[in-house]
């Protein structure tokens, strides 16, 4: 592979430790972004800009690429159409780059809009005509403590009742990834979930705990078939607990700046 690897999202929360491990490995990198390189970032990696939205800047930012580790998300349909226009620009270049795509667990059994988006996306991938892997994984560690702290001005915290996730750490992740990435084109792989499979209710408190933060945590039960299908959970892959970091370890390297167990010293940073 002598080419540049195109990461797609690659400012975002999985998107940066993606780059970093790339980096790390001595290889050229290249971050699609809808922004301008801002002015101070000394990072070694090419700056591609470019909109998935439009399309606009997508022709050159996939020029020359051997590898596209997909990790952008446009939104609902933005993402189906997004994709759409990586593999269009693809297809002008005459080029046939290894795509890997992140994707989400229990899309396929979870009828949420954004996940019907998500699987139409994967669809897509299957028949571009594409060498392609693509990894589904349990939610990350950050968006299950978003939640949580998004609430900060209520009274109480409230909590999915009946709902339980597997959270995962999100650098595990750009770990395997990379080595997807590194390897030759696998279709669908296993998923990726977290350590422990864990109540909402739980991983909130937990989360109110670190933040120092005395409030009671109600569990809000809450109608729809979306909802219907976690409560069975449909989000969940029990049998593929690979990741190492729990959710306390997160919340403690969070808090004081250590690194979590599993993840390399190399320097990190987050959205």
């Amino acid at each position: 592979m002598d080419g540049p690897i195109l990461v797609t999202g690659g400012t975002g929360t999985l998107g940066r430790p993606v780059v970093r491990r790339f980096l790390d490995d001595g290889r050229t990198v290249r971050v699609l972004s809808r922004r301008p390189r801002p002015a101070d970032d000394t990072t070694p990696y090419e700056w591609a800009m470019g909109d998935m939205r439009t399309g606009a800047g997508i022709d050159r930012a996939v020029a020359g690429a051997d590898t596209i580790v997909h990790c952008a998300t446009v939104g609902r349909r933005g993402d189906v159409e997004g994709t759409r226009l990586l593999v269009d620009a693809v297809r002008r270049q005459g080029g046939s780059p290894h795509l890997v795509y992140i994707s989400i667990v229990g899309i396929d059994r979870i009828p949420y809009p954004y996940y019907r988006a998500k699987l139409e996306t994967e669809r897509l991938i299957e028949v571009s005509g594409l060498p392609w892997t693509v990894l589904r994984t349990t939610q990350f560690h950050d968006l299950i403590a978003m939640i949580t702290e998004a609430q900060r001005r209520l009274p109480v915290t409230l909590s999915l009742s009946g709902v339980r996730f597997q959270p995962v750490e999100v650098r595990e992740v750009a770990d395997r990834l990379v080595e997807l990435a590194a390897g030759e084109p696998a279709g669908r792989v296993p998923d990726m979930g977290g350590p422990e499979v864990r109540t909402h209710t739980d991983l909130a408190r937990s989360c109110l705990v670190s933040l120092g933060r005395r409030r009671r945590v109600v569990p809000l039960w809450l109608p729809g078939s979306a909802l219907n299908a976690v409560r069975r959970g449909e989000n969940l892959t029990p049998d593929h607990a690979v990741g190492r970091g729990t959710f306390e370890d997160f919340l403690a390297a969070r808090a004081g700046g250590a690194r979590a167990p599993g993840t390399d010293p190399s320097p990190r940073t987050r959205r």
